[in-house]
């Protein structure tokens, strides 16, 4: 699920909130665009992040963590305290 690179980074950072696309490319180092975007369709398509479009001007897509995200925070923690 949180295997890769960039999926625990991104998992870590939507913890705090919603996250956008280009926001990411900013705080994640080393990180390009094409990674960033095979990493959140696949966070998406295994259930762990929604997909949110924001139809205000100019148009913004967000993401979340989704029920199945959430429930998987105590386990991320744990993790993190290992290291």
């Amino acid at each position: 699920m949180l295997s890769g690179k960039w999926k625990p980074q991104i998992f870590r950072l939507a913890l705090d909130g919603a996250v956008r696309f280009n926001s990411l490319l900013r705080q994640i180092e080393g990180s390009n665009k094409q990674s960033i975007a095979v990493a959140l369709k696949e966070l998406e398509e295994q259930g762990l992040l929604d997909k949110v479009v924001i139809k205000l001007k100019p148009l913004h897509i967000e993401y979340t963590l989704s029920e199945k995200g959430q429930s998987l925070i105590p386990v991320f923690r744990q993790l993190e305290s290992l290291l």
